[in-house]
């Protein structure tokens, strides 16, 4: 909605924009007709200060440490709900009744096999690939495979779509690793339950039946909904730009894995997990905090810190409880994971980290939970991109049905040559 002006002055010339204001959160101004009014146009890299689109999933406060889907706060879904019914909740705009929740659980129990020539696709990949490569490979071709959901301007075939995405993706998951370590891939199971179903399949073997620890599968499940969707992020991004050329969703949801395998987005944890096991045992740790306060030494603390949060990563809260839980029940004697404690304990303690807001984040805590369960540091991102599939889709079903979405053209500016002719070849 509109809610005043904003006048932007160019010599003697002014131009009045309008002012929207959102539900919560900053205004923003609307500057859509500003190049047909002046010949210009903003310079925004990296789009810090654009909205690229109208929202109603997800709200984040960095300030504040906030972080709401469809309104409500983070900590209380993840302690209260559980993945399927915040996955309900995201595509749907609100909580399910009992019977709504039972009907969508079934539809994405009900799709969560692939179809059988995807085992043929899976061999044609190195048994040493990442499991990332695979996964966008694996997803981008599911579009061969299921031709009567690949319609956009069809609402049923859009939600049959997202139904496959979120339902597929564990088993694609859980396939990759099974491919990665040798062993026989394991088809799921509908008396399970989403988390459940997806560590059966990572960790069954034929010979011996994966007993669930309802702890390690509480951990997964939150850590599945901690990161479910976060606004506009790099990835969700991709989704939306690459939808918004009317590609199909399997493509799109592609795009986004292939966006999040970068280290600076859905590689982060891996990279914590990595710095723990540089810093090695606890004695070390007064060393390398002496390192990352130090700017001309390269060193720096992964997992601390956050380009959106400037408080208490409203995620880590609960992944820290999380974590505990895990290395308690699991009982596990590695340095890497003791490292990880005493790091935490004195790094909230240390004044330089307060002053400068580095509070530990979710990638410090999901790298060491993973770790602990068993999943190598190339599952990481794999599992990430696991849980955010339901907001990338829930992202790209609001894009499609959004009247004001236009295909995605940024705008550049251009510092290259001016205008010149072209000389042949022999005369260079």
């Amino acid at each position: 909605m509109a809610d005043g002006t904003a006048k932007l002055a160019l010599g003697d010339k002014s131009t009045d924009y309008p002012i929207m204001s959102g539900t919560v959160g900053p205004q923003v101004i609307d500057i859509r007709k500003l190049y047909g009014d002046t010949d210009m146009f903003t310079y925004d890299p990296g789009f810090t200060s654009t909205a690229s689109c109208e929202s109603g999933l997800t709200y984040i406060d960095g300030d504040a440490g906030i972080l709401l889907h469809r309104g409500y706060p983070i900590d209380q879904l993840a302690e209260q709900s559980s993945f399927m019914e915040v996955a309900y909740l995201l595509l749907n705009g609100e909580l399910p009744s009992k019977s709504e929740f039972e009907t969508f659980n079934t539809h994405i129990t009900r799709h969560t096999m692939v179809h059988e020539q995807l085992s043929t696709f899976f061999r044609g990949f190195r048994r040493d690939a990442h499991p990332m490569a695979i996964m966008c490979g694996v997803v981008g071709a599911l579009s061969s495979f299921y031709h009567d959901s690949t319609d956009i301007n069809d609402p049923k075939q859009r939600e049959i779509a997202s139904h496959r995405l979120i339902a597929k993706m564990p088993t694609i998951a859980a396939m990759a690793y099974k491919y990665s370590v040798g062993q026989p891939f394991v088809y799921p199971k509908n008396s399970l339950s989403y988390t459940e179903n997806f560590l059966n399949m990572t960790y069954s073997v034929p010979a011996e039946e994966y007993e669930i620890d309802p702890i390690i599968a509480s951990a997964m499940d939150k850590i599945f909904i901690l990161h479910a969707d976060h606004e506009q992020n790099a990835s969700t991004s991709t989704v939306r730009l690459a939808g918004s050329s009317g590609a199909n969703p399997f493509a799109c949801i592609a795009a986004g894995i292939a966006c999040l395998w970068g280290p600076a987005h859905g590689g982060a944890n891996e990279a914590a997990l990595n710095m723990l096991r540089e810093i090695g045992t606890p004695d070390r740790i007064p060393e390398f905090i002496a390192r990352a306060k130090n700017k001309d030494d390269p060193f720096r603390l992964m997992g601390f810190g956050h380009r959106v949060y400037k408080n208490f990563d409203p995620r880590a809260k609960v992944l820290s409880k999380a974590a505990t839980e895990v290395l308690d029940k699991l009982g596990i004697n590695d340095p890497v994971l003791d490292t990880a404690r005493e790091l935490e304990q004195l790094a909230l303690k240390d004044q330089y980290f307060i002053d400068k807001k580095l509070y530990p984040n979710v990638d410090f805590y999901s790298g060491v939970i993973l770790s602990a369960i068993g999943f190598p540091t190339t599952m990481f991102t794999v599992l990430f991109a696991l849980a955010r599939t339901v907001g990338w889709v829930a992202q790209w079903n609001e894009m499609i049905t959004d009247p004001a979405q236009k295909i995605g053209r940024p705008r550049q500016l251009y510092t290259g040559p001016t205008q010149r002719d072209y000389v042949p070849l022999g005369e260079r």
